[in-house]
């Protein structure tokens, strides 16, 4: 019998190769490159015509589609679309501590009391150690089935002897491992091979199949990459551990919308809906101060409004710095060339300091104009009007463009108490440069370049 070949793979990207060497060729990583015991060829003469026949049928088909249901949390159903769907697949990942078991638990608790069979199975943490979280969350009398395991073999035997069940929450999917493979737990081919089984279980029987992921130190999900492939739905679990703020995000989702947000609160009792976001994150913004700016942005279908705060002091290094957080420091360099060439402000021997409140991160163009607008007020030292939101994108040539749902942000806005935006000019036919109400009542100020907006806060720091 002839000896199998040998096989590594890099244990941080899943690439595999002949040899072992000290660093992956595919990304970098170093010391990442394990030996895997390949499986037993299949036996020869297995050629075409040796396979079960399938069944096509029809994309019209009679049958029922799976349906969904509530898990009780609003946010969280928001997140999923409307709700689990019966026999998906479910990552969460996040940061430790950010209170993916915590938020987890309290789901499959709320599922249990309307009549849901749901089993947490645990491999990081003993049943008393996960019955003791559950009682200082007040979850002590939930009826969730509680098992500490980490033999796939083991945890799919013990489902289909007890009937299977609506929600399974395998924490996490790191520590479970498959007898077969001689590897070690964690490994790129256990985790592949322990999602696969735990995913073809949960298509069989209908079951919602929902694993707790872990993140390198870069934020990536621990593993292979083809374990987001796998699953129906990638959630990701953020927020700084400075701000008692949670945000889950919907980063892949074949059931509903990507980009949709839920939002909660960390407290001692667990975590909390927040079901107005924008109250939340606009609570310390009450008076006017210059260098900030209330940004109305879109996340996922929820509008959200958030103060964006800029400090430009005069530097005293050769080297001016730049400090950003919540957003993306290569497009506040951008923001700062299109400000000083097509604006004549002296931004570049400054230095910059950028900040999203409410440890919120925010991804979109459209928060360029309300950047540019607290950029502007820290250096002129003018406060822009407490009532007011900005919106827009720049372009390099210094022009404002449109954005998309400009009628909802404002409407958002309108409801928290806003009377004036700064916006782009609308695509409507007939609007053309200057104030007017919308149909969300505001008065919005259309900015067509980005020289309008200095001229504005310009002055409105010479009348003061």
């Amino acid at each position: 019998m002839a000896t199998p070949a040998q096989r590594f793979a890099c244990q941080a990207c899943g690439a595999s190769q002949a040899k072992w060497a000290g660093r992956c060729e595919a990304c970098g990583a170093w010391n990442s490159i394990v030996e895997e015991i390949p499986r037993e060829a299949p036996p020869k003469g297995l050629g075409r015509g040796a396979g079960r026949a399938i069944e096509l049928v029809a994309m019209d088909g009679a049958e029922a589609t799976p349906d969904r249901f509530a898990t009780g949390i609003a946010e969280l159903d928001r997140v999923f679309g409307g709700g689990l769907v019966r026999g998906s697949a479910v990552l969460v990942s996040g940061d430790p501590g950010v209170g993916k078991s915590t938020l987890l638990l309290q789901a499959a608790a709320a599922l249990a009391r309307v009549g849901r069979a749901c089993v947490y199975v645990s491999g990081e943490e003993a049943v008393d150690q996960v019955r003791l979280r559950a009682r200082r969350l007040g979850l002590g009398k939930s009826p969730v089935q509680l098992a500490a395991a980490t033999s796939v073999r083991d945890v799919l035997t013990t489902l289909d002897a007890a009937g299977g069940a609506d929600v399974v929450v395998v924490d996490s999917i790191q520590t479970m491992f498959v007898d077969s493979l001689d590897s070690a737990p964690g490994t790129v081919a256990q985790v592949r091979t322990s999602a696969q089984e735990l995913i073809r279980f949960a298509k069989r029987r209908g079951t919602v199949m929902m694993l707790v992921g872990h993140v390198t130190k870069d934020g990536q999900i621990a593993g292979p990459r083809v374990l987001e492939h796998m699953v129906d739905t990638v959630l990701h679990f953020e927020g700084e551990r400075s701000h008692q703020f949670r945000i889950l995000r919907a980063v892949k989702n074949r059931f509903g919308a990507t980009d949709e947000i839920g939002v909660f609160e960390m407290t001692g009792g667990g975590l909390i809906e927040v079901a107005n976001p924008s109250a939340l994150f606009l609570g310390e913004h009450e008076t006017e101060v210059s260098g900030t700016a209330v940004f109305a942005g879109l996340e996922g279908s929820r509008p959200v409004l958030v103060e964006i705060q800029a400090l430009v002091a005069p530097s005293p290094l050769a080297t001016p710095r730049r400090a950003v957080v919540g957003w993306d420091s290569a497009r506040l360099a951008m923001i700062m060339a299109v400000l000083d060439t097509r604006c004549g402000l002296a931004l570049g021997g400054n230095d910059v300091y950028l900040n999203v409140a409410g440890g919120l991160r925010i991804g979109e163009p459209a928060a360029d104009l309300a950047v540019a607008a607290a950029l502007v007020s820290s250096l002129t030292g003018a406060a822009l009007p407490a009532t007011t939101v900005v919106f827009g994108e720049i372009g390099l040539s210094g022009e404002v463009r449109a954005v998309s749902q400009a009628e909802a942000r404002l409407k958002e806005a309108a409801k928290l108490g806003f009377t004036r935006a700064f916006a782009p000019r609308g695509r409507r036919a007939g609007r053309g440069k200057g104030a007017g109400k919308g149909p969300s009542g505001l008065d919005a100020i259309e900015i067509a370049r980005l020289g309008d907006l200095v001229a504005l806060i310009e002055k409105s720091a010479a009348g003061a």
